[in-house]
């Protein structure tokens, strides 16, 4: 052997093992990316991210039940890719002729925005399923993973997320499925999300199997199914490192995922524990600035609430989902959380926020999503209201005035009210950030 050949022998020898990366797919390699989670991953909050450093993001797991039979259409009017599909003739709808059911949206995507960062999270136990649900979306998306992680029974009663790590010839047979039929057709790669099991030797075991199967990246989540988002994060008891070393030696891409708190801190933890990314789930819901780099303070809420409103107007979102992540972005203690409450509408948020330059914007979307803008109680009788204190009424001897007050407060009230069953969607009232699999990574 020529001395040439000997040192490019030599210099190959000690480079990392990686396995190759499809020409329309990604690497994971030194990124820390948006986790996956119900309702937090829709499309504005992947922008929001986007727009905050995110490498890559992931969408919210999507069954693949529920993507089979959708259609996919172009919005020209907010810039996206559609999966749609009629709803189910039941409740509102089952007196309704078919003609007259709106669309259900499926699943969304944003091209421009982030059509070749965004990786598709499937919901599966069935590896014909799989290859179906996945072939309607691979040709808009940078990469399919595939959910074995989530232990919230809406996932495993059906034997899909976490329960596919107690049927690991199901899991292997679902990832070959993918591999063998997606990556070819669309040149994109197949990953999956774990959790740890309750041994190191268990872990690895799982480990060696699911990269035997041509997957190009595998996101371990440092908790165990029986785990609750409370307990912390699992790092140092050997299974995180055995899976980080199966990883290395075949060549695949490993993120680590739980209690991952911003972007710097997601690097240091992969150097330490010899990954090649982070993913962010909790903190990023709360506030997207933690992708910024160089481990600046967080930037102020009302300024992510504002960048967050502006990124579901863009897409015309579904007001539920929007007002949904506002009440995790602003501080359930602060009086912009109090005056979102009764909110039922884009252009009332903007009151409650006091973003009145988005106003206009905020009644377009209204209109196009069958909004009334004007329906409920302005902040501003809000704080009217709050003002005309009861109890400080009571105690001046003008208890007659006090229950006029509280009759008209009262009657507003009912008559908002009124029709409140009508928009079931716009219900959403959370007093708490929910639990894990609801909002937080799956």
């Amino acid at each position: 052997m020529s001395l040439l050949a000997r040192a490019a022998r030599t210099i190959m020898a000690s480079e990392p093992k990686k396995v190759p990366i499809p020409r329309n797919g990604v690497d994971y390699r030194g990124k820390v990316v948006l986790a996956p989670m119900v309702r937090s991953g829709e499309l504005p909050s992947r922008l929001l991210a986007l727009q905050y450093g995110a490498d890559l993001v992931w969408g919210p797991e999507t069954v693949d039940k529920s993507m089979i039979g959708t259609t996919r259409r172009l919005n020209p009017d907010a810039g996206t890719i559609d999966w749609v599909r009629k709803p189910s003739l039941g409740g509102k709808t089952a007196t309704m002729a078919p003609a007259d059911v709106k669309d259900s949206i499926i699943y969304r995507v944003h091209p421009e925005r982030e059509g070749r960062r965004l990786i598709f999270q499937l919901g599966t136990a069935d590896p014909d399923l799989a290859v179906q649900a996945a072939r309607l979306v691979a040709g808009d998306v940078a990469g399919i993973d595939v959910n074995a992680g989530c232990p919230k029974p809406f996932s495993t009663h059906a034997g899909m997320g976490a329960a596919l790590l107690r049927t690991p010839d199901r899991l292997c047979a679902i990832l070959e499925a993918l591999v063998a039929s997606i990556t070819p057709e669309f040149h994109i790669g197949v990953s999956v999300k774990i959790r740890v099991l309750d041994t190191a030797a268990e872990t690895e075991a799982l480990a060696r199997r699911l990269v035997a199967t041509g997957i190009t990246g595998l996101t371990v989540h440092c908790r165990t199914p029986a785990m609750r988002p409370r307990e912390p994060a699992v790092r140092d008891c050997g299974r995180l490192a055995a899976v980080a070393a199966v990883c290395r030696g075949a060549g695949v891409a490993c993120l680590l995922n739980g209690d991952v708190a911003s972007r710097d801190e997601g690097l240091a933890l992969a150097a330490a524990h010899g990954v090649d990314g982070a993913m962010i789930a909790t903190c990023a819901e709360r506030n997207a600035s933690c992708f910024l780099p160089g481990a600046p303070p967080p930037r102020p809420w009302p300024e992510v609430a504002e960048q967050y409103l502006r990124c579901a107007l863009d897409v015309d979102n579904k007001f539920g989902n929007s007002k949904y992540l506002l009440c995790q972005i602003v501080p359930g203690k602060s009086a912009e959380y109090r005056r979102l409450q009764p909110c039922r509408s884009y252009v009332r948020v903007c009151d409650a926020l006091g973003l009145d330059d988005l106003a206009d914007r905020a009644r377009e979307v209204d209109a196009v999503l069958g909004l009334d803008s004007d329906r409920g109680v302005t902040a501003a009788a809000q704080r009217k209201a709050k003002e005309t204190n009861s109890s400080a009424l009571a105690a001046g001897g003008q208890m007659a005035e006090t229950r006029v007050n509280r009759a008209q407060v009262k009657k507003g009230l009912a008559e908002r009210g009124a029709g409140a069953q009508e928009e079931t969607e716009t219900e959403v009232q959370p007093a708490a950030p929910p639990a894990e699999g609801i909002a937080i990574a799956v």
